[in-house]
């Protein structure tokens, strides 16, 4: 008769997630306050402008947006309706297909989105630099830089 064995759970692979969750929310934090505090715009709404940017049409399905954004349906309804009453981007009709409907990015929005840029990268780099000395997280930081 032969037994197997479980392997008994890598608390390895749990701390080191841990770590990963911890360095994400604190950088989330500070990303979502500098962006808050000097444009006005969400760390959502930036992500948001930031993918409309990147589209070669200057626009995206709002479930294409949605999904890369990593929000639900009306959740990203919302975004965007907040995104239109600041002038930064606007729904339309698809063409071809009256249910489909999709968010465009506005002039003002691009503007909004290349001033906020700076401050998105200003910070991130700053918050993982400040990370890269922290005795539990620095690892983390380290690894993700050399990966």
């Amino acid at each position: 008769m032969t037994t197997s064995q479980v392997a008994p759970p890598r608390t390895s692979d749990r701390s080191a997630w841990d770590r990963v969750l911890t360095l994400h929310a604190q950088v989330e934090r500070e990303l979502a306050l500098a962006l808050q505090s000097r444009h006005g715009i969400g760390l959502s709404e930036y992500r948001s402008l930031e993918h409309l940017v990147a589209s070669e049409t200057s626009e995206l399905r709002m479930q294409d947006l949605a999904d890369k954004v990593g929000l639900g349906q009306s959740s990203i309804t919302r975004l965007v309706g907040r995104l239109e009453t600041a002038g930064f981007a606007f729904k339309d009709l698809c063409p071809s297909d009256k249910r489909g409907v999709y968010a465009v990015i506005t002039d003002e929005g691009r503007k909004r989105y290349q001033s906020a840029h700076a401050t998105y990268v200003e910070v991130l780099s700053a918050a993982l630099n400040g990370f890269a000395g922290h005795p539990e997280l620095g690892p983390t930081v380290q690894a993700l830089r050399t990966s």
